[in-house]
């Protein structure tokens, strides 16, 4: 059994394996921390493509967030219906968006910049429906905070190279990962992973043959052998 140690020498040789195979990854402009918040929640178990046509539906039909928390439950929920799961999401989100109304009397999160990392995501994940894959997307991605977020395609591959235990949730595998890896590699390496699962390390039909990562992946030492050849079952 791999050290700690050992395991977080291989995540930063994946990392910079990675960064070599693909490059710094060029990620959309920043979103508001509270537009970000509401684009994750749409994307749960959906599309990038379904979650940005509800998010876009959402903004041309209303002028601002308040809007949405008072619109009428039916009407939000039509109106998210590209994303999937409306009927849950629609509720969701503007019980989040009521809910930070009463906490904080206006619809806005960038007091969260002047937060630590810990404090901004305890603060986010109060709330029904925002676990820690979302809370860490909108610290990563609109709070510029250090954060590591675990989506299907990130615990797919680290469980597939070895990464991280094979029986450890996705919600536990986020603060997993921010003590293995340094904190400055969590943007890229998140994203680089993220392009290897949808374009070589697929679900159903890994392409481990075009896969850089088979020096540093359990699974292709398991099915391959040292020429590179499919070990076929006995």
């Amino acid at each position: 059994m791999e050290s700690n140690q050992d395991l977080a020498k291989r995540a930063l040789k994946v990392h910079e394996t990675l960064l070599d195979f693909y490059g710094v990854p060029e990620w959309r402009n920043p979103l508001p921390a509270l537009d970000e918040l509401v684009s994750t929640i749409l994307s749960q178990n959906t599309s990038d493509t379904n979650r940005d046509v509800a998010f876009f539906a959402l903004k041309d039909k209303y002028p601002d967030w308040e809007t949405v928390r008072d619109a009428p439950e039916e009407e939000v929920i039509d109106t998210i219906r590209p994303a999937g799961l409306a009927n849950q999401k629609g509720p969701r989100i503007q019980n989040v968006l009521q809910r930070i109304t009463e906490l904080r009397g206006e619809l806005n999160l960038d007091f969260l910049k002047e937060y630590s990392s810990k404090e901004a995501r305890d603060w986010l994940t109060q709330f029904k429906g925002v676990g820690p894959k979302t809370a860490a997307i909108v610290l990563q991605f609109s709070l510029d905070k250090p954060a590591f977020p675990v989506d299907t395609h990130v615990y797919r591959l680290t469980g597939r190279i070895g990464l991280r235990p094979q029986k450890m949730s996705a919600d536990k595998a986020h603060d997993y990962f921010e003590d293995l890896m340094p904190s400055e590699t969590f943007y890229t390496a998140h994203l680089n992973i993220i392009r290897l699962g949808r374009e070589i390390c697929k679900a159903r039909k890994p392409m481990c043959p075009d896969c850089p990562l088979q020096t540093l992946c359990d699974y292709y030492a398991i099915n391959y052998d040292e020429e590179g050849n499919l070990i076929e079952p006995s």
